[in-house]
């Protein structure tokens, strides 16, 4: 019978090993796969005495898998300029948990997001990371669902300081106007039109006016003044008067209910943003800080892990951080299926941290990390494994003579 058992636990063996690379070469395209391979070591051993020189004569029992292997080492990465998906370049794990609140961890970064606006995984697990509040990142305050929807909205701010380039004709008659207009907002994000009126007096010399529609500030009529005063060019037609930025002009009474507002027209930034040649009247360009609220439009994924969103209002934002965690000994991890992996005794618990710290890796938007299984490794291997079946197989059909030839000799 010992004769038998031998061979047998090779042909168990070697038909593990033929499952493992089988497994490898079935997930050859699987997002972030990682190769396994199978580990054999030799049973206990029958002694039988020992030598004349003292060495033990001693007989095997076989063979069994005493190991399984997981080559860690990172895949391609293949560029998709999808936004969602992810890749990690290095070490680490992406942070995942389920509906049941169970932590796993995966090397899958082709995520996606869900109807709630939440980054989840193809097996809708919610990915985990450091929330932004007010545009800050904040690791102290643990991780979370990392939230990417049309729910992010970028708040409105109000206007502070306008800035108009304009040039007023040197060559204008007295009484000649001219008029150019720029929005600003209040504190609701409402958006206002102002009209900056300006009206020749005499050479290099012109007033202005600034005024607001009456119904934005909850009156009839014609247009309601804010702000006006005289304006002095030099004979280089360089503003001299005023001779620093208007500041505090006031706007009060808005009819949607927004706080008064109170902003600079700047009006000298590395030299006079207003001037007086013999040319056209014209306004070249205008800004100003304030902004609407906005819904966000897209986001992308920085290395550091750092989710930058872009609103409708132009402005951007951080959104969040995708976190990373990485294990003492990540061949002790557990494979669960679905492209996850979960903490035992073995690995030691996750140390999470963000992307690019203490030895995790760096992560790459819109691309993915592929299977890391090399096809021509595996095709070697299972060549290998297949003769290491057939002899085991041939040794079986040997003993299996033996045995017949033996139970022919009582005849």
């Amino acid at each position: 019978m010992p004769s038998f058992a031998i061979p047998l636990s090779g042909l168990s063996a070697s038909s593990l090993a033929l499952s493992s690379i089988a497994n490898n070469l079935a997930n050859l395209n699987t997002v972030g796969y990682k190769d396994s391979g199978v580990e054999f070591k030799d049973l206990f051993y029958q002694n039988l005495g020992t030598s004349g020189s003292g060495d033990p004569i001693q007989f095997g029992a076989g063979v069994a898998v005493g190991a399984q292997s997981t080559q860690f080492t990172p895949g391609s990465v293949s560029t998709t300029g999808v936004q969602t998906d992810v890749a990690i370049q290095g070490d680490g794990f992406f942070v995942v948990q389920g509906a049941n609140g169970a932590d796993s961890y995966t090397r899958a970064g082709n995520f996606s997001l869900d109807k709630n606006g939440y980054l989840v995984t193809t097996n809708g697990q919610t990915v985990l990371g450091y929330t932004a509040a007010s545009g800050v990142i904040n690791p102290a305050a643990g991780l979370s669902g990392v939230q990417l929807g049309n729910n992010n909205i970028s708040p409105p701010t109000a206007t502070t300081t306008v800035e108009t380039h304009t040039n007023l004709n040197a060559n204008a008659q007295v009484g000649d106007t001219f008029s150019s207009p720029i929005t600003v907002y209040d504190t609701l994000g409402g958006s206002h039109v102002l009209t900056f009126t300006y009206t020749n007096t005499g050479t290099s010399a012109w007033t202005y006016k600034i005024t607001i529609p009456a119904a934005d500030v909850g009156a009839t009529g014609a247009p309601v003044s804010v702000s006006s005063g005289t304006l002095a060019f030099d004979t280089s037609g360089q503003l001299t008067t005023p001779s620093a930025n208007v500041t505090g002009i006031p706007i009060t009474g808005f009819a949607d209910g927004a706080a008064n507002l109170s902003f600079t027209w700047k009006l000298f930034d590395g030299g006079s943003t207003l001037t007086q040649l013999a040319a056209q009247s014209n306004t070249s360009a205008t800004t100003q800080d304030g902004n609407s609220s906005g819904t966000l439009l897209n986001f992308s994924i920085g290395s550091d892990g750092l989710i930058t969103g872009a609103f409708s209002n132009g402005r951007t934002s951080l959104l969040g951080q995708v976190a990373v965690a990485s294990f003492a000994n990540p061949q002790g991890l557990s494979r669960v299926g679905g492209n996850d992996f979960t903490s035992t005794l073995a690995s030691g618990q996750a140390a999470i941290g963000t992307p690019g710290t203490s030895g995790r890796g760096t992560l790459a938007g819109g691309a993915l990390e592929l299977s890391n299984v090399d096809i021509a490794q595996e095709f070697s291997k299972l060549i290998v494994a297949q003769r290491s079946f057939e002899a085991n197989a041939r040794t079986v059909t040997t003993f299996d003579q033996i045995t017949q030839d033996t139970i022919d000799l009582k005849r």
